[in-house]
């Protein structure tokens, strides 16, 4: 899988802003987002409820993993939340417990954590029926076949499919900067000198893999739902993957990037249209907007110098000839069109207002109202 480092929008998107980060690549196709549309209800519309149960050691990635298979559910418009079992523990028992508290051979620490499992767990089930939840994600290590038993047993009482995603990572690096970049700054180590700090997690490290248990690991557990995230999602297994949102959420996995990524936006160069007020059309740029397409080049590398970029425009013609002149492999999708202006298409605004005085709203003082009104009554769908 290609990791694109930097990347260029140009033209306006039909997707909202703050999701447009963590979305796959093939989901911007229009035929894709159809299908989410018209198939979502099924899970919506019935008494599906599904616990992700997080898998795995410290500092790798589960809680970065939990919050963006969240987000991404909830852009869907599937009622997720999650149930993170550290904020439990810290509420039970205090946030400042050293490395020894998770020793496997500390018993009293065994029983507070399994103490906030199950409150967590507790917590789900009372939101799965009282606010009629759909998705739920258990964020915690759940590292040994013990405990993911009591997960399985405790959520078959209420009838509510359990779905494990484990990430394994072998990389140092990536988990040494996890620790330094993320774990440091928790509140387990608030006000801690840094060194200490990242030496007492490490200790805590040590006493999880002691008794750490990969999913199927002796193949006693083959009749569970699962994904493994190998080295960040460099390798994938899925196994007994059932439904649609499972499936959904299988498929974010495998297109999740968890490492930084910069998206660049242009808008395209001035066009024919625009400078004669009309809306939609396919026209070319304008002089001025050619000037803009024959600078954009030297703009990118003035700030970017000679890192490697992908350029993604609409099909219309006015992004790709702003697109022109730079020398980056480029990408064409109809998703990146501008939103189609139906009958109104090539026409200016006064001339939409002469010839649809009931249906216009003025744009400036109500863009909310404009577009709501303008997709049912006057954009042809």
């Amino acid at each position: 899988m290609r990791i694109i480092s930097h990347r260029i929008i140009l033209d306006t998107l039909i997707l909202p802003l703050s999701v447009i980060f963590d979305l796959p690549l093939a989901i911007y196709d229009r035929h894709v987002i159809t299908l989410i549309l018209s198939t979502k209800h099924i899970d919506m519309n019935s008494s599906t409820r599904i616990a992700c149960v997080m898998v795995g050691l410290p500092a790798r990635g589960k809680t970065y993993i939990a919050q963006k298979v969240c987000r991404y559910l909830q852009w869907l418009s599937v009622s997720t939340k999650v149930f993170n079992v550290g904020n439990y523990r810290r509420k039970l028992h205090g946030a400042h417990q050293m490395h020894s508290f998770f020793d496997p051979h500390n018993t009293e620490g065994e029983s507070a954590r399994k103490e906030a499992a199950l409150e967590a767990l507790k917590d789900m089930i009372k939101w799965f029926l009282e606010e009629d939840g759909t998705v739920a994600i258990f964020d915690a290590t759940n590292s040994t076949r013990e405990r993911r038993c009591m997960i399985i047993d405790y959520c078959k009482k209420y009838d509510v499919q359990v779905m494990f995603i484990e990430s394994i990572c072998q990389d140092e690096s990536l988990i040494l900067q996890n620790i330094m970049d993320v774990k440091l700054s928790s509140p387990d180590y608030k006000d801690m000198d840094p060194e200490k700090a990242a030496e007492d997690f490490r200790a805590r490290i040590s006493h999880y893999e002691e008794a750490y248990e990969t999913l199927n690991e002796m193949k006693n557990e083959s009749d569970y739902t699962y994904a493994k995230l190998i080295n960040v999602g460099s390798q994938v297994m899925i196994n007994m993957i059932q439904g649609y949102l499972q499936s959904r959420i299988v498929y974010y996995l495998m297109n999740l990037h968890i490492l930084p990524r910069n998206i660049f936006f242009s808008r395209h160069g001035e066009s024919v249209y625009n400078l004669e007020g009309k809306i939609g059309g396919d026209s070319k740029l304008s002089p001025r907007g050619r000037k803009y397409a024959l600078a954009l080049p030297e703009l990118i590398k003035a700030n970017l110098g000679d890192q490697p970029l992908t350029v993604w425009t609409s099909t219309l013609k006015r992004t790709i000839e702003t697109a022109k002149h730079l020398q980056y492999p480029k990408l064409q999708w109809k998703a990146l069109d501008e939103l189609d202006a139906g009958v109104c298409d090539g026409m200016t605004y006064e001339e939409i207002e002469a010839k649809y005085p009931e249906d216009y709203f003025n744009r400036d003082e109500d863009k909310f109202n404009y577009r709501y009104r303008g997709g049912e009554v006057i954009i042809s769908i």
